[in-house]
């Protein structure tokens, strides 16, 4: 089951989240559970980069996958901070909506920071 936590800071943005387990809900390369969460974290994480300019601690574990953690680092830059606000609010939106259609596959954790 893949385990995703999102934590907030005190202004309740995202500050973080944190990716754990594998879904294992269909053979290696037919896992579409695997497939949908993958897509949409890479997508946040090159869009984090790239669109919003943030910097960012990037955690994965490349040998055997299932671990992905990603801390967005301080800026003062409230544009850039709004862009990637936006892009994590619709990472975990798409989440959700993985979730509601294969639950016995993937949950959802807040933490508040």
């Amino acid at each position: 089951m893949i385990h995703a936590t999102f934590f907030r800071n005190a202004d309740s943005q995202i500050s973080a989240f944190k990716l754990t387990g594998h879904a294992d809900s269909g053979d290696y390369g037919h896992d579409i559970v695997c497939a949908a969460v993958s897509v949409l974290s890479i997508s946040t994480v090159n869009g984090l980069q790239r669109v919003a300019q943030l910097d960012l601690d990037v955690d994965s574990n490349d040998t055997e996958g299932g671990y992905l953690r990603v801390t967005l680092l301080p800026t003062n830059d409230s544009t850039r901070e709004d862009r990637g606000q936006t892009l994590l609010q619709s990472f975990e939106d798409g989440l959700h909506d993985v979730a509601a259609n294969y639950s016995d596959y993937i949950t959802m954790t807040q933490v508040s920071n």
